[in-house]
């Protein structure tokens, strides 16, 4: 009589694996071949395996205390620095010093102070110096006194400008005011203006946005006229080379931050070239794509 016996049909087998081929081919299922050491509940796995379900595992296995691999030995007892209580806590975390409800309701937190020396920027305090402008003697920190000169307050900083940044000591002086700019400029003046609509050129602005009359503003400077041989201020008061802005365009204008080239395009189309053509090279020049200013072919001497 053969030792395996197939329980779903009877068949016996010589061996337990010709057994659980059959079982496995003949009627669809693969026999126990595990027992679970907690329940004793017969299962199949491939891999060895002790227990039928992770239930059985847990109930099985203890985590806590020693029998937790990340075990270091426990809480440990201290007593609260605050309210004297004795509390647990696990001293892989930190040092116990203060029960939970303290943590909670006490301010336990130690307050910092940060004034004179024990600021870790300290290099000093402040120091006496003398006010450049006045002689009054002022106390500041040594990393503000970074400036040209040291003022005691706002109007002797404002005076230091003033006197500073006036005529040649201005970075923009270019020599100094050209005068009266003389016949011809009051009838160029209306011209652009009217011309123009009374509005700013540049960003649009109108007349009563402005205030007042937009500023008549000159693409070529009138010194640039001035100071060229051959030439006088009223050479720079024609239509090509006048546009209206507002204050501030105006102003913008006057230290480049807006091109000739581009007040040059607001001059209306097929308007020709003035004196300024005739220049000295490189004096006053303007050009804009495709209407490039050019030498005509008999010059002012």
């Amino acid at each position: 009589m053969s030792e395996h016996v197939c329980p779903t049909c009877g068949r016996g087998f010589d061996s337990h694996r010709g057994l659980g081929v059959h079982h496995s081919h003949t009627h669809g299922e693969t026999l126990p071949n595990r027992e679970c050491a907690e329940c004793g509940t017969t299962f199949h796995c491939k891999h060895e395996k002790k227990y039928c379900s992770e239930d059985c595992r847990d109930a099985a296995v203890s985590y806590e205390g020693e029998n937790n691999p990340n075990y270091s030995g426990g809480k440990t007892e201290t007593e609260c620095e605050i309210c004297g209580e004795s509390f647990d806590y696990y001293p892989s975390e930190k040092k116990g010093l203060y029960c939970p409800t303290c943590v909670e309701t006490e301010d336990w937190r130690p307050e910092q102070d940060f004034s004179g020396e024990d600021n870790p920027r300290w290099n000093g305090g402040k120091q006496e110096f003398e006010c450049d402008v006045c002689g009054d003697t002022v106390e500041r920190y040594p990393g503000r006194v970074t400036g040209e000169i040291v003022a005691c307050d706002e109007d002797c900083h404002r005076k230091w400008l003033s006197e500073s940044f006036t005529g040649e000591g201005h970075p923009n002086w270019e020599g100094g005011d050209t005068g009266n700019y003389g016949k011809g400029w009051n009838r160029i003046r209306k011209l652009a203006l009217e011309r123009d609509g009374y509005e700013c050129t540049h960003c649009g602005k109108s007349k009563e946005e402005i205030g007042r009359n937009p500023d008549v503003h000159h693409i070529v400077p009138v010194r640039v006229f001035a100071a060229a041989r051959g030439f006088t201020k009223a050479d720079a008061h024609y239509e090509e080379n006048v546009v209206s802005l507002c204050i501030d365009c105006h102003r913008k204008a006057d230290f480049g931050v807006i091109p000739k080239a581009r007040l040059l395009s607001y001059v209306p189309a097929g308007t020709k070239y003035g004196p300024h053509v005739a220049l000295p090279e490189g004096a006053g020049r303007v050009e804009s794509g495709s209407r490039r200013a050019q030498r005509p072919e008999s010059t002012v001497q």
